[in-house]
């Protein structure tokens, strides 16, 4: 096995993303032109969204390079067709991240380069299709995963780390050329993709890394010997990524909502609502998928018996079953009653309801159509009518809304003296 050189590409995958990330969030940063209104440059936020060209271009120019230096002469072909469909998906989405695609193109194109993965490595019809199906599921769970700092970063590190192993167990050095160089370059992007990230991988690096890892697993549990149970352990090392899917598919059934929507439902959105941090949840979330890898990993090296693989799925179903409880959705907005009535109807009945109510000023005691004449005391006349007791009287309001001041009673024509003898 070239041992060296899986080393030398994981170190040159490793200072090339770290560069070309350095200078995409300087581009990011700069700051705006004299003439242009904002606090930054127009690009910023493009620049930040495609920084995972930079893990893209790093990863592929360290594992070309390495074929390029015969690192890889026993299986150069199945590693150049994996390299050459990683490429194709990162290009599909460096365009997505520029200009929303349909989602059936994404995934026509992601089926043709699995295919072309699938017929470079030479694998049988039955043994392609699966690969094909496996390669398409895992790309787009992985590609989910992109929806906190840092997350698909570190869990593609821990995931390609087990790859890794598994190659070398297998001494196969052509496989693991890329799982060293994804981990080595995941690793020096996750300087600038932690919380707070200022740049993301966007669709261009989530593809890519979920296609790199999908594929490498096909092609080394196809590789593996026949007695090995690597078709067992090679599940295990999605774990996470398959459980943020199926959670999401899940909610968003019993929500009846679309499910190629993306919205705030995944495993990170709902650890925050339980006031998880951030970067708490990621550390959770690479503590979760370091437990199957490793399974997987001591599994495939026939140190562990196959039955143990049972137990992080069925871990991982519990959790899914756990975080179906925290609600992800907001309550749907009370509607008003149908008997309030409208509010112009409200403001005509207040209207005519003072009307009614406030005597006009021209109009004196004796005019037919005014109120009631009052005592000195401001009591209704025996004449007036007063209401019944036990029933609501309308009360005048302007067309606000508020109570309005009712006008004072007209003059009696009595003068004082009078008054204060009535009340001796």
């Amino acid at each position: 096995m070239n041992v060296l050189g899986i080393i030398a590409s994981g170190v040159a995958a490793l200072f090339i993303t770290v560069a070309l990330a350095k200078s995409a969030r300087r581009a990011a940063l700069r700051p705006h032109v004299p003439d242009e209104p904002g606090g930054r440059a127009p690009r910023a936020g493009v620049l930040r969204r495609i920084g995972g060209a930079a893990a893209v271009l790093g990863v592929g120019t360290a594992t070309g390079g390495a074929l390029w230096l015969g690192a890889a002469d026993d299986s150069a072909g199945s590693v150049a067709g994996l390299l050459a469909g990683a490429g194709t998906v990162a290009a599909l989405g460096l365009v997505h991240d520029l200009k929303p695609l349909w989602a059936a193109l994404r995934l026509a194109v992601q089926t043709a380069a699995a295919i072309l993965v699938v017929c470079l490595a030479g694998l049988s019809p039955a043994a392609g299709v699966l690969a094909v199906l496996w390669i398409v599921l895992v790309t787009n769970a992985f590609a989910l995963l992109d929806h906190a700092d840092g997350l698909l970063t570190t869990v593609g590190v821990v995931t390609a780390a087990g790859l890794l192993a598994c190659a070398v167990i297998d001494g196969s050095a052509a496989l693991a050329l890329l799982p060293a160089a994804l981990a080595a370059g995941l690793a020096g992007f996750l300087l600038h993709n932690w919380h707070p990230a200022r740049l993301r991988l966007g669709a261009s690096g989530a593809q890519f890394t979920g296609f790199a890892l999908a594929a490498s697993g096909a092609l080394i549990q196809a590789a593996a010997p026949s007695g090995r149970a690597a078709w067992a352990a090679l599940p295990t090392l999605a774990t996470v990524a398959l459980a943020d899917t199926a959670l999401v598919l899940i909610s968003r059934r019993r929500a009846a909502r679309s499910p190629l929507r993306d919205t705030d439902d995944h495993i990170a959105h709902r650890l925050r609502r339980v006031r998880v941090t951030v970067p708490g949840t990621v550390i959770l979330l690479a503590l979760w998928a370091a437990v199957p890898v490793a399974a997987g990993t001591l599994v495939h090296a026939e140190l562990l018996h196959p039955a143990f693989l049972l137990l992080p799925p069925a871990g991982s179903a519990a959790a899914v079953f756990a975080l179906l409880r925290i609600p992800a959705y907001a309550p749907p907005r009370a509607t008003s009653s149908r008997t309030t009535p409208p509010r112009t109807a409200a403001r005509r009945t207040t209207a005519h309801t003072t009307d009614a109510a406030v005597p006009s000023a021209s109009t004196g005691p004796n005019v037919p159509g005014s109120a009631a004449p009052t005592s000195g005391r401001g009591t209704p006349s025996s004449g007036a009518a007063a209401p019944a007791p036990g029933k609501n009287t309308a009360t005048a309001r302007t067309a606000e809304g508020h109570p309005t001041v009712p006008s004072p009673p007209a003059p009696t024509g009595r003068s004082a003296a009078q008054v204060a003898a009535e009340r001796g």
